[in-house]
């Protein structure tokens, strides 16, 4: 069983920046992709950036491209979300995702094809 905890989750004004993180129960290589995902108040959850293990290409979503990175580190088992510019619409609830089954003749992000294993989310507010 994986195990996905998220953290960094706070309270931020508008043009500021967070540090999101997903620490994994197991190594970060096993998995096939794994991904961060945002689902604003009464909204679906949607994909926000997601990274393949075995050749570390990253999707993002086109409304934060350039103003949010994902990166990981595999010593630590985590992977982080790093959030700058935030914007009132980046509020709501992220989860880190990951995907064990791997893909073959997939185009675009792995996340698209669903994930096996989900973290119970961690919370983004932004106001001023």
């Amino acid at each position: 069983q994986v195990q996905l905890t998220e953290s960094g989750g706070y309270l931020a004004q508008p043009g500021g920046s967070l540090r999101l993180s997903c620490a994994a129960s197991g190594s970060t290589l096993d998995y096939y992709a794994i991904g961060w995902f945002h689902q604003a108040p009464g909204d679906e959850r949607e994909e926000v950036a997601c990274i393949r293990s075995h050749d570390n290409n990253i999707y993002y979503r086109d409304s934060i491209k350039g103003r949010f990175t994902m990166s990981r580190d595999n010593a630590k088992n985590t992977v982080y979300l790093q959030m700058n510019s935030l914007k009132p619409e980046d509020m709501g609830v992220y989860y880190c995702a990951v995907r064990s089954v791997p893909l073959r003749n997939s185009t675009g992000s792995p996340c698209n094809y669903g994930m096996n294993y989900w973290g119970w989310g961690t919370l983004v507010s932004v106001s001023s």
